[in-house]
């Protein structure tokens, strides 16, 4: 919670998407520490939130009473087919390692009439980043992420019907390297199949230069996540 800034306000812009009034059932996919399931439960709807840490769940049961929460992954959900009115998930849904899994698993669960509000980080996230380990000639580090189009053909091969998709910028800042590269390990995006060794301080000071050389701006050094925020409908 401490460090996802950026990730409240990607948040509450897909929360915004939601009318302020819910009704039924609605289930909020890698919940974390609670505070978006429980945002969903302030509306009016009866929420259940779901996330594959143990750890996350302990402090949202300890935080927030009035919402299920339950230890789950978004390819396999364990609920009831048609359980959901609403559907809801931000900034959690690109670590899956099948786009089509996690739609049919949607699919599955979102009533008929239901609604789904998803905001994913896609391709194209940590551009800065990557640029400058390439500069600084640092091998890849980051988890690669799958492409709004690779989202659009997952749900359209699913029921679920896409009635809008918006993809947006937003840009974090850090004062230095270590404040950055922090932040994105701590969303969970600082791992890939092959463990790579630990920067060295040479590296990080070439890291550092190369990024204040190619992306700063004044003192700040600019972090762009691209996120698709999709409305999708059970008809």
């Amino acid at each position: 919670d401490s460090i996802a800034c950026i990730q409240k306000v990607i948040a509450h812009e897909a929360l915004n998407n939601l009318p302020q009034k819910l009704s039924g059932n609605a289930l909020d996919i890698g919940c974390g520490t609670g505070v978006h399931t429980q945002a969903l439960s302030e509306r009016g709807a009866n929420t259940t939130g779901v996330d594959i840490a143990e750890g996350m769940l302990s402090v949202a049961r300890e935080t927030f009473p009035a919402p299920h929460f339950v230890h789950a992954s978004a390819m396999s959900l364990p609920f009831e087919s048609g359980q959901f009115t609403t559907v809801f998930s931000s900034m959690a849904l690109q670590w899956a390692s099948s786009p089509a899994i996690v739609a049919q698993q949607i699919s599955k669960v979102l009533s008929q009439g239901g609604v789904a509000e998803l905001a994913i980080m896609v391709d194209g996230s940590f551009s800065e980043l990557k640029k400058a380990r390439k500069i600084a000639q640092l091998v890849e580090a980051t988890t690669p992420m799958p492409s709004t189009t690779t989202w659009v053909n997952a749900f359209q091969q699913s029921s679920l019907v896409l009635t809008r998709v918006i993809t947006k910028d937003y840009v974090d800042s850090h004062s230095s390297i270590m404040s950055l590269l922090h932040s994105v390990k701590g969303v969970g995006a600082g791992e890939t199949g092959k463990k790579q060794p630990p920067l060295s301080r040479r590296d990080i000071k070439k890291l550092a230069m190369a990024y204040q050389n190619i992306s700063a701006v004044g003192s700040e050094l600019p972090l762009t996540y691209r996120v698709s925020h999709f409305r999708l409908e059970q008809r």
